[in-house]
């Protein structure tokens, strides 16, 4: 017996991992809520899934922001079955040069938005008893890089708040795991080695290969039909005992 169809909230999803993960997830079935900082990209990968015969609708968010959170909510017109945390940004620096503001943004966005988010869900999981967590991690949930000062303290953090919520839910069919991949090749990873060939003072081609590709024994970037696999088997009634871990698509690099 195949497990039903879900309704899947994606953050970040008007481009990039977000955007990737709606569209194969959409062609399975599933009902995707797109939601994102710029609401008419959100449109426009709602617009593609329903344009291809799938279910979708578009939601403005800023995950930074209670009252954002809160406007979703009342729009929404029932609970999230699913929901995965995606929504992030990047700044390469190092320390002594890293802009406060900018730092503490990515903390909010990536660690305490998901936080905020989850928060405000939670409770229509629990009443359905019925709910999946999914955090969009990275390698750098478990091992570091250097100038990615924030990056790296939001990504760690994400496993210990999976951690937390796993025992926290474990009395309800409801799970919580973090995906951590290598590199995958988005608009966000784009600006990322052109930010580490200035930093670095290499070229661009030498960052590809000696920062983000050598450390991986397979040596490929990750792909977006990867990730959606691994999403599509996390929500599965399969996985539900599989929560609070780090579900690691690194290629090798941490076997080293």
């Amino acid at each position: 017996m195949s497990d039903p169809t879900r309704r899947i909230l994606i953050t970040g999803a008007g481009s990039g991992i977000g955007a990737g993960i709606a569209e194969q997830l959409a062609v399975a079935g599933h009902e995707l809520l797109v939601t994102d900082l710029d609401a008419a990209a959100a449109a426009a990968v709602a617009e593609r899934i329903v344009g291809r015969g799938g279910r979708a609708r578009a939601y403005a968010l800023d995950v930074t922001s209670e009252d954002s959170v809160n406007d979703l909510c009342n729009a929404l017109d029932g609970p999230v079955d699913v929901l995965i945390n995606n929504a992030g940004l990047q700044h390469v620096s190092r320390l002594e040069d890293f802009p406060m503001d900018k730092w503490e943004l990515l903390v909010q966005v990536m660690l305490v938005g998901v936080a905020r988010l989850t928060r405000a869900l939670l409770p229509g999981m629990r009443a359905q008893a019925f709910g999946r967590i999914i955090n969009i991690g990275s390698i750098h949930s478990l091992v570091a890089s250097a100038y990615k000062s924030a990056y790296v303290s939001a990504k760690h953090g994400l496993i210990g708040f999976s951690r937390v919520l796993a025992l926290e839910t474990a009395d309800s069919d409801i799970t919580i795991n973090t995906v951590c991949p290598t590199y995958v090749r988005t608009p966000l990873v784009e600006q990322q080695i052109a930010d580490q060939a200035r930093v670095h003072g290499i070229s661009q081609e030498e960052v590809i290969d000696r920062i983000m590709l050598s450390p991986m024994p397979k040596g490929v970037f990750i792909s977006m039909e990867e990730l959606a696999g691994i999403c599509a088997f996390l929500v599965s009634s399969t996985a539900r005992n599989i929560t609070g871990q780090a579900i690691v698509v690194d290629g090798g690099w941490t076997a080293q």
